[in-house]
């Protein structure tokens, strides 16, 4: 198998900004283009190969024909033909609904579903940009349920001023929200199910509030509080830099101005690379090559022994992650 690209899948949403398009360097005049689905599994909204003799397939078709190959054999065991991560870009032009998402075990109960444990790394953000993250103060389920009808619930949430590089991982039942001016890679478990607590009482163009889900997610909620719910780390030059791991993914950054070996050769996973900053080539122990860029995402499938990153003139920033 050799590396895959993917076309994009464009979202034109409410709050959707102007960053994306021209992030990926992409020939489109689309405007409020909210999200960028990289790389995609859910259903209906499956990313297409764009590039090598598999061009035009599905990753689900993907998943089906290379099995074992394309995953690894572990995760082909526990997912089946269901690719397991979702990579997307953001940009909120304006708040997003304070929202909530189930775990495996209540999304299974509820959706047959698997749940959405997810993390945030902040690519860009416009002055005085924020995103919420976790209680700041300890409140019940029923204090919880006042604060969303008496407009009080942000008064309850841990709000964070956010720059480039910032990263946090929320598990399932962590309250959260994307702030105006924020522009983020997020990678997840392969879900679509968020529960939206509070829209800041929005109407959209034909005067209607969106829907709520106060009571589904109520129970999805977890109350604990945390002195801190930011993910610290310390930025090194030219080696991975481990940013979290879980039992969903593992996310590294590589900070580069000089080249890198991967040895891939003991993991059992297929490996994603995300290009936040510059470009960079990619070969591997086969010979395959590709020129990787900024808004960019790889496949290298879980046959891959391993590769060598040769940034292409100045600074290339990447996140890699796998299951």
């Amino acid at each position: 198998m050799y590396p895959l690209k993917f076309e994009p899948i464009l979202k034109q949403t409410l709050w959707g900004g102007d960053k994306i398009i021209p992030f990926k360097h992409l020939n489109s005049d689309l405007k409020g283009v909210g999200e960028s689905w990289e790389i995609s599994g859910v259903e209906d909204n499956e990313s297409v190969v764009a590039n090598g003799p598999d061009k035009g397939l599905t990753l689900a078709d993907m998943v089906r024909k290379y099995r074992e190959e394309l995953v690894g054999e572990a995760n082909y065991a526990r997912f089946g033909n269901k690719f397991p991560l979702l990579i997307k870009f953001i940009d909120a032009k304006q708040d997003l609904s304070i929202q909530v998402h189930p775990t495996d075990e209540l999304a299974k109960k509820r959706h047959n579903s698997m749940g959405k444990t997810e993390m945030w790394y902040v690519v860009d953000a416009d002055k005085g940009a924020k995103l919420r993250s976790g209680f700041s103060e300890q409140i019940t389920p029923k204090e919880y349920k006042e604060c969303v009808l008496n407009n009080t619930i942000t008064d309850v949430l841990q709000e964070y001023e956010i720059h480039p590089g910032d990263v946090f991982f929320l598990p399932a039942g962590r309250v959260h929200s994307i702030g105006a001016g924020a522009f983020i890679a997020e990678i997840q478990q392969t879900s679509d199910i968020t529960y939206r607590i509070y829209d800041f009482n929005r109407k959209d163009a034909n005067g209607k509030t969106r829907e709520l889900h106060t009571d589904l997610a109520r129970e999805a909620i977890n109350y604990e509080v945390l002195d801190d719910y930011r993910t610290k780390y310390d930025a090194v030059k030219d080696e991975p830099v481990e940013l979290v791991a879980c039992p969903y993914f593992t996310t590294s950054q590589y900070d580069m101005t000089e080249e890198i070996s991967c040895d891939y050769s003991e993991l059992d996973s297929f490996v994603i690379f995300i290009c936040m900053e510059g470009a960079c080539k990619m070969r591997d122990n086969e010979g395959h090559e590709l020129t990787v860029s900024a808004g960019e995402s790889i496949l290298l499938p879980a046959t891959t022994q391993d590769i060598i990153i040769t940034p292409e003139g100045g600074n290339v920033k990447l996140l890699e992650t796998y299951v």
